[in-house]
């Protein structure tokens, strides 16, 4: 049996390359469900965040605990349950169904078998008509799809996604946002960064506001927007939503 790896807890984390800080001592728990955003203006650090959380930075300090088990530092490698899709997500020059099944590999389990539960991941995220195509020759939306459908079928316990509709079309971003909502309701934690406010009203259970390497403020997210606890936050509400927001 697999250790637990939530509830996460994060412990002033840093880290500081070349001797800039970008994260500046992160304090931050995840409980075992739902949905969290990440928000915060360019260069605040949310995506090293996920970074150093799913082990593919190794902080200069801090500790992480998974599941109650405390380590120093993210590891420095990936950890089993944890999966992160990016903005622009790798595609192999191989088929769609090939791009999926790839991530079951790893777990050993027999290439039939992988075939099969592939494709049928592709039908739930709309996909199936598209199994013998080339992966890089699908549109912009469809490769997130992809990607969504790659980590989905590993049945993660925390999954990150770093900003995985910024380039889509509206369209093609409720497609990925129902995607993940599946993907919630399967059993996954799910902790995102995005810039889209709107996303985050329809997406998230809290908020994690983040400004210059720090979490400012974490909070269910219809408080965050009607009563941000932090300065940094409310001008960050009120630069994006001027027209909506008044403190």
């Amino acid at each position: 049996m697999s250790e637990p790896i939530l509830p996460l807890r994060i412990h002033n984390l840093r880290y500081q390359p070349n001797g800039r800080e970008v994260l500046a001592g992160i304090d931050l728990e995840l409980g075992v469900d739902g949905i969290t955003l990440v928000l915060g203006a360019n260069g605040a650090g949310k995506s090293m965040l996920l970074r150093a959380i799913c082990g593919l930075v190794e902080p200069t300090a801090g500790r992480i605990e998974w599941g109650g088990r405390r380590t120093d530092g993210g590891g420095g490698r990936p950890r089993a349950g944890v999966m992160m899709v990016f903005q622009q997500p790798m595609m192999l020059r191989a088929p769609v169904l090939e791009n999926v099944a790839l991530g079951l590999k790893p777990l050993g389990v027999p290439a039939a078998e992988r075939r099969r539960r592939a494709q049928a991941m592709l039908v739930r995220v709309g996909l199936g008509h598209r199994a013998a195509d080339s992966a890089r020759q699908l549109s912009g939306g469809e490769q997130q799809r992809l990607a969504l459908a790659r980590a989905w079928l590993t049945k993660p316990r925390l999954l990150l996604l770093d900003e995985p509709t910024a380039s889509l079309d509206p369209s093609a971003s409720a497609e990925v946002e129902r995607i993940i909502r599946e993907i919630r309701t399967d059993g996954t934690r799910i902790l995102m960064v995005t810039h889209n406010l709107g996303q985050a009203t329809r997406l998230g259970d809290d908020v994690v506001f983040m400004a210059a390497g720090r979490v400012c403020e974490h909070t269910p997210v219809q408080r965050f927007f009607s009563r941000p606890h932090s300065e940094e936050a409310r001008l960050f509400i009120q630069g994006e939503l001027p027209w909506r927001m008044h403190f």
